[in-house]
């Protein structure tokens, strides 16, 4: 049955197919430690969630989400200066999740006044 399995991961057709679901099952994992990371957060346990976050991003250097939804977090959890260098990596990779954070503001995913978010908006 398919609840039984941890991953379920396919790549009959790939050129290369032991390296791909070596790519898949890394990127299975790290988003669970981000998942991890979130819940973390919802419970108030913000080390245990920068410790997730942290998990994450050094199983998949290469993601700007994870990079970008950790430094948000860090905001949140009012530790803007330790985000500020996240954001600056990840703004100076996509120009889009610059365009995208002040719209975060209202929708209450970022919880940051002028002052912080001109800051956020800076790097």
């Amino acid at each position: 049955m398919w609840q039984d399995k941890a991953v379920d991961l396919r790549v009959e057709d790939h050129k290369e197919p032991i390296k791909e679901l070596r790519r898949l099952l890394k990127t299975h994992r790290a988003y669970g430690h981000m998942n991890n990371g979130d819940v973390a957060m919802e419970e108030g346990d913000i080390d245990k969630a920068i410790a997730e976050y942290s998990k994450a991003e050094k199983l998949f250097p290469e993601n700007e989400e994870m990079k970008y939804w950790h430094a948000v977090n860090l905001v949140n959890a009012r530790r803007v200066e330790e985000s500020l260098p996240l954001f600056k990596i990840v703004f100076a990779k996509n120009k889009d999740w610059k365009t995208l954070t002040p719209r975060l503001i209202k929708n209450g995913l970022l919880k940051a006044d002028e002052k912080v978010l001109k800051k956020i908006l800076a790097q």
